[in-house]
């Protein structure tokens, strides 16, 4: 079963103003997380044969359509992701995670993610509410403003979609900062 859950997100103060890159375009960030590095050739009846340089440049071109620019990032080291998110963390007008296992088994990184000032939408390229039980539980949900799974790796265009709508980017005009 496909999914998206939108959340209300928790009570921030409002979107900082995103640190604009040399391209002067702000930022959405795409964290993979660990087993990502795999993808097309780990489990491909669970996440299909697209790797994740296809990931990559699927953000990178719909970011570009709404004048952002995807940085993308993948480590299977808990620590690294975090380090990410905070440096990220006041700097992105969205945070874009598919956490992999640390979804289910990190406070850590929930309690990091929970400092972004942007909204922070969680990605599974599988539908993890239908998959083995301990897959239901996820801590970045708890800090989410919506978590999309089961739509496959187009599920990450769809959270570049939604990071755009909450920052305030038209579509189709990559030439206006958002």
């Amino acid at each position: 079963m496909d999914q998206t859950h939108p959340r209300p997100s928790p009570q921030r103060d409002p979107a900082p103003q995103a640190e604009v890159t040399s391209a002067g375009r702000p930022v959405v960030a795409v964290l993979n997380g660990p087993n990502l590095n795999l993808l097309g050739a780990r489990n491909p009846e669970v996440y299909g044969r697209d790797t994740l340089a296809d990931v990559e440049r699927r953000c990178e071109e719909r970011a570009a359509a709404y004048g952002l620019v995807a940085d993308c990032r993948q480590s299977n080291h808990e620590g690294v992701l975090i380090d990410w998110v905070h440096e990220l963390r006041t700097s992105c007008v969205g945070l874009i995670v598919n956490a992999g296992g640390y979804t289910h088994t990190s406070v850590a990184l929930r309690d990091a993610l929970e400092t972004v000032e942007a909204p922070v939408i969680e990605v599974h390229i599988s539908d993890i509410h239908a998959r083995e039980d301990f897959r239901h539980h996820s801590y970045v949900e708890q800090v989410a403003a919506a978590q999309i799974a089961g739509h496959g790796i187009a599920g990450y265009e769809e959270a570049i979609d939604l990071v755009a709508r909450l920052a305030g980017a038209q579509a189709g005009q990559p030439d206006r900062p958002v």
